[in-house]
C-alpha cells in the first residue's frame, strides 16, 4: 500500500459530529463579526499535573451562552476564542513512535503495526488539543521521520538514485531517503535553523520534476474529521522549502532551487484544491525563512507564491514565521500579501517585531497570531507579562484581530509534565511542557476576551515569584568567579603549529591517524545495567564491574582493529549532555522530557535552573581505567560548555552567555584534572556550536565571541603536549570557519560524508587551517556500511585540499546509535582505507 495514501475516511454521522460539519457560508470580512459558527464545545478539563490549580483555565461548556466559536467563513478563518498552536510533538509522551519505528526497521513488526501506532498518536494529540480548548488545531504536523522529508514526498522530489518511478512515495523510498539502504547513501541531514532538530535536505536541480506523490495532508485532515476535530492543515511553505534545499550535485554552479518556484506551486495548489473539496477552509504555511536576512529580490518569491495559492484558498491562508525577529522588508512583504488572512510571529525570540507593527501598522483585514508562549523551552509562561503584551496589541489593532499562539511548534519542547513523578513540587511549578502550554495559550486567549481565570493566573504568579527568589537558583561564589572572565581572552600561549610538533614527539602517531569520535554501541545489556543501578537492583560494585568489562572489550576491539587513538566507548553515559549535567550543580533532570532530534532519535535535555558549578571530578575515574588497559593514547571525553548550553533547557533570568561562562569554568576544572591524571589527549565536543548561531547576521558576531571564548576558557590551562580535540556534528560550518579556527583546538573532527564534502569547499577557496582536522568518512546516522574504496575515495578528496600531516581519518560522529554488526565491518574498512592511503602517499614520495 502506498506510504501516505491511506483510506479516505467518510464524514461521521452521529448527531454531535454532524453539528461539527455544519457550515453555512456567508460573505464576511476576516475581521467583521461573522454570522455563522463552526462550533466545538469542549468539556471543562481538569489538569492532572500537580503544578496547576485544582481547575484548568475556564473553558465554557458546549451549549452555554458564552460558548467559544471557531468561525469559518467561505473567505477564510476567524476565531472568537483566539487560541492557536503552531505544531505539537510527534513522538508521544512515552516515545511510542520511536519504539514503533525501530521495531519496524528491525523487522519485528509490520508496516500496518507502525501505521496503527501513528494513527493512535494523532488521535490522542488532536483530542487533547480539542479538550484543552485550542480552536485552531493543526494537522499534517505528524511525521514518521521529518516534516521537510514529508514535503519532499508530497511534491515527488525524490532523487534519481533511489530508483523511484512513482506515482506515490512508499515506505521503502521514504526511509531510504532518510536512512540510506544497502546500496544508496541517505540524503544530507542538517540542523533546522538554530534548533537541535535535524531535517533531511531536499535535493533540487534543473531536471527535478514535481508531482503530487503524497496526500498525507488530505488523509490526516479527513482522519481528524472522523474524530469530530476540524483542523488547519500545515505545510512547509513552498518558498522556505526551496530555500532550505540544496542544488543537486550535477546542477550548474550557480543554480538556485528557488528558480523552480513556478514548477512546484501547481503541486501545492493541487493538494489545496483537494483539501478545499474535503471541507478545509484554512491552511497554515510555515515560512520560517522570512526571518532570515535575504536579498530584496527574494521577497518577490513570497508574493508570487501566495498570489498563486490565494486564488485557490482566498484569505484562508495563515503564514507562520518563527525563531527570530522579522526583518523590516520581510514584514512589509507579509502584510502586503492580499491572499493571506492571518500572520503568525514569534514574540519570544522575535520581540522586536512589535516595533515593526507600530512603525508600519497591521492591515485591518488580517489577524495577528501572537506567539507569546515559548515553544522551545520548558519554563512556565509569565502569564501576567504575556497578557500585558497582548492587551497592548489589542489596544493598537482591535479586539478581534489578535490571537494567542505559541512562538513556534511545540515539537521543540518536552511532551507532558504529568509524567514527571520525581521532580519536586516547587520545581514542577516553574515548568510547562507541551501539554501544559496548551492550557497557557487557552488561559491567555480567554483572559484576552474578558474570561480570566484568576486562580490559574494567581498560581502562575506565585510560581514566577518563587523561581526569582529561590536560593536554589543563586550561588554567590559562582557569580563572583564569572564576574571578571571577560577581561582575558584565555588563549594558550604557544601557536598550534608548534604545539602539534611537541605533541607528535610525545604521541608518535602515524601519518593519517585514525580514531573514533567517542561512543561505541549502546547495547540493550548496557542500558539494562544503568537502569538497574539507578533502581538499586544491582549494587554499585556490580555496576562498576560491568562497565569495566565493557570498557575492556571496547579497548581490545580498537586494538584489534588497529586504530591509533582510542576511546573508552562511554558505556557509563546515557547522553553526552545529561551525563555531565547530572554531576553539575544548577541542573535538574526529567524522567520523560524527551524531544525529537531526528527520525526516531530523541534526546532528554537537562534543565539548567540555577548557577552552575562542579562539586567533583566527573570522568577521571573511567578515563584513567581505560588508559591503564593500553599503551596507545586514550582520549578523555568531555562535552563542551556551548553544547551543554545549546542542548539544555536554559534558564531565562540571565543572559545565555553568563550561563555558558559558568559551565566553561566547570569543564576547565575537569580538563585540568584529566591532564593531572595522565590523559594526554582530551576531546571537548562542541557539536552544537553552529546550532546556537543567531539567525540574524547583526547578532552573530556577539554570539561567536562569547561562545568561542567559553571554549578557550576550558583549555587555556593545559600544557603544550596535551592535545585538545573538538568535534562538531551535522550543520553548515562554512560560515563560521574563522570562529572554528579561533577556538584554537589542536584537532577538530567534523561531519563531512553526508553533505557531499561541502566542508572541503572552504579549503578549496583558500582558507588555511593549521591544526589537525578529520572530516568524517563514515556516515554513522545510516545503517549502511561504506566500503574500503568509498572511504578511501572520500579521504583522497580531502588530501586534494589538505596537507597529509594535518588530516585525520574518522567517522562523522559517535557510534552509540549503531549496532556492533555495523560498526565492526565499517571500522575495519576505515582502517583498511587508511592503510591503503598511507601506502599511496609513501610510494608517491
Amino acid at each position: 500500500m502506498p506510504f501516505y495514501n491511506w483510506h479516505h475516511l467518510s464524514p461521521p454521522q452521529t448527531a454531535r459530529t454532524e453539528a461539527l460539519w455544519l457550515l453555512r457560508p456567508c460573505p464576511v470580512s476576516l475581521v467583521a463579526s461573522p454570522r455563522l459558527a463552526f462550533i466545538i464545545g469542549p468539556e471543562r478539563v481538569q489538569l492532572s499535573s500537580s503544578i496547576l490549580p485544582s481547575r484548568s483555565p475556564s473553558v465554557p461548556r458546549s451549549g452555554s451562552a458564552d460558548v467559544p466559536e471557531l468561525l469559518i467563513s467561505s473567505s477564510g478563518l476567524s476565531s472568537s476564542n483566539m487560541a492557536h498552536i503552531v505544531g505539537y510533538p510527534r513522538m508521544g509522551p512515552k516515545r511510542e513512535l520511536k519504539f514503533a519505528l525501530e521495531s519496524f526497521w528491525d523487522g519485528k513488526s509490520s508496516a500496518e503495526d507502525l501505521k496503527q501506532v501513528a494513527k493512535d498518536l494523532r488521535a490522542s494529540i488532536w483530542n487533547q488539543q480539542k479538550e484543552a480548548g485550542v480552536t485552531w488545531i493543526p494537522s499534517n504536523t505528524f511525521s514518521y521521520y521529518d516534516h521537510v522529508l514529508d514535503t519532499t514526498a508530497m511534491v515527488g522530489a525524490v532523487p534519481e538514485r533511489y530508483g523511484w518511478t512513482g506515482p506515490s512515495v512508499e515506505f521503502d523510498t521514504y526511509f531510504s531517503m532518510a536512512r540510506g539502504n544497502k546500496t544508496t547513501p541517505a540524503m544530507e541531514m542538517t540542523k533546522w535553523f538554530d534548533t537541535n532538530y535535524h531535517y533531511i535536505v531536499p535535493e533540487i536541480g534543473p531536471e527535478t520534476k514535481f508531482s503530487l506523490a503524497s496526500r498525507k495532508a488530505l488523509d490526516e485532515y479527513k482522519e481528524a474529521l472522523e474524530l469530530g476535530v476540524k483542523t488547519v492543515p500545515v505545510f512547509v511553505g513552498p518558498v522556505s522549502y526551496l530555500i532550505m534545499s540544496k542544488a543537486t550535485r550535477d546542477a550548474p554552479k550557480n543554480f538556485d532551487p528557488l528558480s523552480l518556484l513556478d514548477s512546484i506551486l501547481p503541486v501545492y495548489k493541487e493538494i489545496l484544491s483537494e483539501l478545499k473539496a474535503a471541507g478545509a477552509h484554512g491552511v497554515q504555511f510555515d515560512e520560517p525563512t522570512l526571518v532570515l536576512d535575504q536579498e530584496s529580490s527574494r521577497y518577490e518569491a513570497y508574493k508570487k507564491a501566495y498570489d498563486f495559492l490565494g486564488a485557490e484558498f482566498g484569505s484562508g491562508i495563515l503564514i507562520e514565521t518563527y525563531f527570530a525577529d522579522l526583518p523590516a522588508e520581510a514584514y512589509k512583504t507579509l502584510i502586503g500579501l492580499e491572499s493571506v488572512g492571518a500572520i503568525g510571529v514569534d514574540l519570544v525570540r522575535g520581540i522586536k517585531t512589535l516595533e515593526l507593527i507600530k512603525e508600519h501598522g497591521f492591515p485591518a483585514e488580517k489577524k495577528l497570531l501572537a506567539g507569546v508562549v515559548d515553544g522551545r523551552n520548558i519554563w512556565a509562561n509569565d502569564l501576567a507579562a504575556s497578557l500585558t503584551l497582548l492587551e497592548g496589541l489589542v489596544a493598537d489593532l482591535g479586539k478581534d484581530r489578535v490571537m494567542v499562539s505559541t512562538s513556534c511548534s511545540l515539537l521543540h519542547t518536552a511532551v507532558d509534565l504529568k509524567n514527571e513523578t520525581k521532580l519536586d513540587d516547587e520545581m514542577k511549578s516553574w515548568m510547562a511542557f507541551a501539554a501544559q502550554k496548551l492550557h497557557e495559550v487557552v488561559a491567555l486567549a480567554n483572559a484576552l476576551k474578558g474570561n480570566k481565570d484568576e486562580a490559574f493566573f494567581a498560581a502562575n504568579a506565585a510560581a514566577q515569584e518563587s523561581r526569582r527568589n529561590s536560593p536554589r537558583v543563586h550561588n554567590a561564589a559562582v557569580k563572583e568567579a564569572t564576574k571578571n572572565l571577560e577581561e582575558s581572552e584565555h588563549r594558550r600561549a604557544t601557536p598550534v603549529v608548534n604545539r602539534l610538533e611537541e605533541q607528535q614527539k610525545k604521541l608518535n602517531l602515524p601519518i593519517l591517524p585514525t580514531t573514533t569520535i567517542g561512543s561505541f554501541p549502546q547495547t540493550p545489556e548496557l542500558r539494562r545495567v544503568r537502569r538497574e543501578v539507578k533502581s538499586k537492583k544491582i549494587t554499585e560494585e556490580e555496576y562498576t564491574k560491568a562497565i569495566q568489562t565493557e570498557i575492556q572489550n571496547v579497548v581490545k576491539l580498537q586494538e584489534d582493529l588497529d586504530l591509533d587513538v582510542l576511546v573508552h566507548g562511554e558505556p557509563e553515559r546515557n547522553d553526552m549532555v545529561e551525563y555531565f549535567g547530572e554531576q553539575l550543580q544548577g541542573f535538574v533532570f526529567t524522567a520523560n522530557g524527551w524531544v525529537q532530534s531526528y527520525g526516531s532519535r530523541c534526546v532528554k535535555p537537562p534543565v539548567i535552573f540555577g548557577d552552575v558549578s562542579r562539586p567533583s571530578s566527573m570522568t577521571v575515574y573511567w578515563s584513567k581505567y581505560a588508559q591503564s588497559l593500553t599503551s596507545r593514547p586514550m582520549k578523555g571525553m568531555l562535552t563542551g560548555p556551548v553544547t551543554i548550553l545549546n542542548w539544555s533547557f536554559v534558564r531565562v533570568d540571565q543572559p545565555r552567555s553568563t550561563t555558558c561562562l559558568q559551565i566553561a569554568l566547570a569543564i576547565k576544572d575537569e580538563v585540568e584534572d584529566l591532564e593531572a591524571n595522565g590523559i594526554t589527549v582530551i576531546q571537548i565536543d562542541e557539536a552544537a556550536l553552529r546550532e546556537g548561531l543567531p539567525l540574524r547576521k547583526s547578532e552573530q558576531a556577539s554570539y561567536q565571541d562569547w561562545a568561542v571564548h567559553s571554549f578557550r576558557i576550558t583549555t587555556c590551562g593545559v600544557k603544550d603536549t596535551t592535545q585538545i580535540h573538538t568535534h562538531m556534528c551535522y550543520s553548515n560550518f562554512n560560515d563560521i570557519i574563522h570562529s572554528i579556527i579561533d577556538m584554537d583546538a589542536d584537532v577538530i573532527t567534523i561531519e563531512n560524508s553526508r553533505s557531499d564534502e561541502k566542508l572541503l569547499s572552504v579549503f578549496r577557496e583558500g582558507v588555511k587551517y593549521a591544526a589537525g582536522i578529520g572530516p568524517g568518512v563514515y556516515d554513522i546516522h545510516s545503517p549502511r556500511i561504506p566500503s574500503t574504496e568509498e572511504m578511501a575515495d572520500r579521504a583522497r578528496k580531502m588530501l586534494a585540499v589538505l596537507e597529509s600531516k594535518v588530516l585525520w581519518i574518522n567517522p562523522d560522529c559517535g557510534l552509540k546509535t549503531r549496532k556492533y554488526a555495523e560498526v565492526v565491518p565499517a571500522l575495519t574498512n576505515l582502517v583498511a582505507a587508511t592503510k591503503q592511503l598511507r601506502a599511496e602517499l609513501a610510494s608517491a614520495k
